[in-house]
């Protein structure tokens, strides 16, 4: 079943759970939508910040203070598009992880969308599951580029340029 905002009906079960905390930041004006994957992600451990339009996502992501594993970025967004979100953000923030999620399904608009920065491109409608693997694997790829200033103890991790404190796989 497809609902009319773009994702298919499907109940968020199966989707791993994340040992440590994957902070993401969720750029997306489509209040469903938003609704939605927040509500799926932090079921499973995900921590969100919500921006509504692409200013207040440049704000937001590129704020010294904030520290994110991964970016989901919607195209189509009201203020600033988000192709040029994703070309701001890459520009100051060159190794954080972007994922474009978007009804924008043609092969120019992939396109633009990783000319502009992102790592990855999803379609809407999708299935959560696979959206959730995606930002695994752009967080687990971006804290191998981002590790650095750690320390550990037993299964407890802090990331000091983070300011983080999580618990590692034992």
């Amino acid at each position: 079943f497809q609902a009319e905002d773009g994702i298919r009906d499907y109940k968020v079960t199966g989707v791993q759970t994340c040992a440590l905390p994957i902070y993401i930041l969720l750029v997306e004006d489509e209040k469903k939508v938003a609704s939605f994957i927040e509500k799926g992600l932090e079921a499973h451990s995900y921590m969100i910040t919500l921006a509504k339009d692409g200013e207040m996502g440049e704000k937001i992501a590129l704020d010294p203070d904030n520290t994110f594993d991964v970016i989901v970025i919607d195209a189509m967004l009201p203020k600033k598009n988000g192709f040029a979100l994703c070309q701001s953000i890459r520009k100051k923030r060159p190794t954080v992880p972007i994922l474009m999620l978007t009804a924008l399904d043609s092969t120019d608009d992939k396109v633009r969308g990783f000319d502009a920065g992102a790592d990855d491109y999803l379609t809407k409608p999708f299935e959560f599951r696979e959206f959730t693997a995606r930002l695994r694997a752009l967080a687990n790829r971006g804290k191998s580029v981002q590790r650095g200033n750690t320390l550990g103890i037993a299964d407890l991790v802090m990331n000091l340029d983070a300011k983080k404190i999580g618990r590692a796989h034992v």
